[in-house]
């Protein structure tokens, strides 16, 4: 990836953090309007009958409260996340965000449906963001909404929104049918690298409570997501995507960051003792692990003593590669200007912003005035 520019930004206020600020995870949500209009007729008449496969998340058991959102992101008309003014006015302007990554709700569990018609849904989402929110502001970036269980069609969505670079990345629902190391899901992979793109895991898709059951609770449904995204890294790497993909970057987003030390010791662990299994790894796994995965920072484990964060991370050894994240507007939601505490020190400025433009290309602001 090259090194990005650093750009003039005159006119910031007093007091305000030197570092850039780079919010890896805000989610829009097209109005059922704005996608419909966007289909064609038998589409239309699809949507009218049928909907989608996969229910969001507020429509899960145990329903959420407030349908998961902040209870002052709700626009006059829509859901959270289809107002641009709010998202500026909450987020960007609030916290002085230089740069912010869009990950659309519905792309989480769009795109399992008939195929032409899972296409149909995404290419509207996609259409939706360009429109509502890409062309009006600047600031935003977004990620390719794919119909996922197509492979096929999902390489066709990238390559042709591969020429926008304001899709900085391909989106990919940690929830499928199979592990998403199966070749089944490599038609993805090598449109992402064929585009210079990263792939977005994102918590979400089809099921998310394999080998434990539907959960009783929502702290259940809450913290589990760390486990699928293990599962996504494990299948990832033993399957050899790497091998054949050497320049494919994935970000594993809201799925937490503290597991992936043990689960790199237990990998490197067994590895030894079992490559006959695994000939394509031709290295110890915690070392694919470091080249090519990235991570973001909402939800963040938090212990008791902010010390033991700190050690995590030294053993991850990740922390060029961690990034922040909001989680715009979900309840959950954290502050770009509290949640920099949480971090050590010398991390600090890069997991706020440095690291994310150095994986989507971006510009930092301008330096001359350090904390």
């Amino acid at each position: 990836m090259s090194s990005p520019a650093v750009a003039e930004a005159p006119g910031r206020a007093p007091g305000k953090p030197g570092y850039t600020i780079v919010d890896t995870d805000i989610h829009p949500a097209a109005p059922a309007a704005e996608i419909r209009s966007r289909l064609s007729a038998a589409h239309q008449a699809r949507w009218d009958m049928f909907g989608s496969r996969v229910p969001g998340p507020p429509e899960i058991y145990p329903r959420v409260r407030n349908a998961g959102f902040r209870l002052d992101s709700w626009p006059e008309a829509g859901p959270p996340g289809s107002d641009l003014g709010l998202i500026r006015s909450q987020l960007l302007d609030e916290f002085d965000v230089d740069h912010g990554i869009l990950i659309p709700l519905q792309g989480h569990s769009w795109g399992v449906e008939e195929p032409e018609y899972a296409a149909a849904l995404c290419r509207a989402l996609n259409d939706w963001q360009q429109d509502a929110l890409l062309d009006p502001e600047p600031r935003l970036r977004s990620s390719i909404a794919i119909p996922v269980e197509s492979p096929d069609l999902a390489a066709e969505e990238i390559l042709r929104r591969a020429g926008d670079p304001r899709f900085v990345q391909v989106l990919l629902s940690t929830g499928g049918e199979l592990g998403f190391g199966r070749r089944r899901y490599w038609p993805i992979y090598a449109a992402a690298a064929e585009a210079g793109l990263p792939i977005a895991a994102h918590t979400g898709g089809l099921e998310l409570h394999r080998g434990a059951g539907w959960p009783s609770f929502y702290l259940e449904e809450h913290v589990w997501n760390g486990n699928t995204m293990a599962s996504l890294v494990v299948s990832m790497l033993c399957e050899g995507v790497f091998d054949q993909y050497p320049d494919l970057q994935v970000i594993c987003i809201e799925g937490g960051i503290a597991w992936a030390a043990p689960l790199m010791w237990a990998l490197d662990d067994a590895w030894e003792q079992l490559r006959l299994d695994v000939p394509h790894l031709r290295k110890p796994p915690s070392e694919y692990i470091r080249e090519h995965f990235w991570f973001t920072t909402q939800p963040i484990e938090e212990p008791d003593n902010p010390a033991d964060l700190e050690v995590i991370l030294g053993h991850i050894g990740m922390g060029e590669r961690i990034m922040f994240a909001s989680d715009y507007p979900h309840w959950d939601f954290d502050s770009p200007r509290h949640a920099p505490r949480l971090f050590p020190a010398a991390l600090r400025d890069g997991i706020m912003g440095a690291n994310a433009c150095r994986l989507y290309d971006l510009p930092q602001r301008a330096t001359e005035v350090t904390r």
